[in-house]
């Protein structure tokens, strides 16, 4: 089994990151200031927290479910050794098409008197079902042109995008059915909380944290990530492999962008545009090594709330807007530098309990050979 393995040992990554997340929320309680509201009903004002008001957190939920999901999804590409830099736009190209057809057996669209029973769990299952192919062109690419991902997922970044351009003509879809939206990624419970998106993206994580953790397939993930060509000796199918974690990529991508449609209610060619950074920092932050082998679905989940945490913060302090991708970059710099720090000090850990261990052998049979001298002789004979 790998040695980083999440069977292996307890994930005190994950406890680390867990004190980040409380960490970072009691400092944007203490000094993200409060705001003064008005009751609709009575007219009462009252003063409430800015980060714990309910509608702040809901928020934080409902963005942190977009890129929770595919974080997940990048995650095990990272965990298998490669990278996706299309995410983005799988996701864009996956949200156009669901708001065409949405839009299409909508109110106001062409075939309005349609039955959202079919129109709404089609339209769900041609976002689910783009996402996935769109993400295993990817991993053909990778696997039957033997080409490195960053430079397919590079190409597929600008083609998934430029189609979605072309087909919507750079406008926006809108007016889908109201039972997609407010009846069910809009389901509202109380007073604008919306449970849905958060719902499920704790669905997502726990079934690819199960599959990493329980399942062959997992197991299969990590090895490839860990050493290609001794998996590849080992009997595993790398190339299947690789074309699974692609296509789930995609998936995440697809639950994402169905999030999305049914949340905002429009999409246009632009959605997503840079969402590519703030994924893979999120599966970084999380845990996931660049170098393959190592990574986790709830590592992913947490730093994506962290990363959004960070986003929220920049707002409710009111610093200014545009330092908000400096301070995501430096944190995947921060990311980055800590896991390389962690893989040398791992390395070191298993370079010296491997020469104790040839020390042992070595003593071992120095101490074997000595009892094997014949009887009744000496060194000096």
């Amino acid at each position: 089994m790998h040695p980083d393995h999440p069977t292996s040992l307890p994930r005190l990554k994950e406890t680390g990151l867990l004190g980040v997340v409380l960490v970072l929320g009691l400092l944007l309680s203490t000094f993200g200031g409060s705001l003064t509201i008005t009751s609709r009903e009575t007219g009462q004002t009252r003063t409430v927290n800015k980060f714990l008001r309910a509608d702040n957190l809901d928020k934080l939920a409902k963005n942190t479910s977009f890129f929770a999901i595919m974080a997940v999804g990048v995650t095990f590409v990272i965990i298998s050794g490669g990278i996706d830099l299309s995410i983005g736009s799988t996701y864009c190209l996956t949200a156009v098409c669901g708001a065409m057809f949405l839009h299409h057996f909508g109110p106001q669209g062409h075939t309005a008197e349609a039955s959202a029973a079919w129109v709404v769990p089609a339209a769900i299952l041609l976002c689910l079902a783009i996402g996935t192919l769109a993400g295993l062109l990817n991993g053909l690419g990778v696997v039957l042109l033997g080409v490195h991902p960053f430079v397919i997922t590079l190409g597929t970044m600008a083609i998934y995008r430029g189609i979605a351009f072309v087909m919507t003509k750079a406008q926006s879809y809108t007016h889908f059915p109201p039972q997609f939206t407010d009846g069910l990624i809009r389901f509202e419970v109380g007073r604008n909380l919306y449970p849905i998106p958060m719902l499920i993206m704790v669905i997502v994580t726990c079934v690819a944290a199960a599959y990493l953790r329980y399942t062959t397939g997992g197991r299969q993930v990590f090895a490839i990530g860990g050493n290609e060509q001794a998996a590849r000796f080992s009997g595993i199918s790398v190339g299947r492999v690789k074309l699974r974690v692609y296509a789930f990529c995609g998936l995440t991508a697809g639950i994402a962008a169905v999030i999305m449609l049914g949340y905002y209610g429009s999409a246009s060619s632009d959605a997503g545009k840079g969402y590519e950074l703030d994924v893979i920092a999120a599966a970084v932050v999380g845990g996931a090594s660049l170098s393959g082998g190592r990574g986790t679905a709830l590592g992913a989940l947490l730093g994506a709330l962290i990363i959004q945490i960070i986003a929220n913060g920049i707002i409710i302090l009111e610093v200014d807007q545009n330092y908000s991708q400096i301070i995501i970059g430096a944190v995947i710099v921060l990311a980055v530098v800590l896991d390389r720090i962690n893989t040398a000090l791992r390395e070191r850990r298993h370079a010296g309990s491997a020469h104790r261990l040839l020390a042992v052998e070595r003593k071992s049979l120095r101490g074997t050979e000595s009892g094997n001298e014949p009887a009744g002789t000496t060194k000096g004979e």
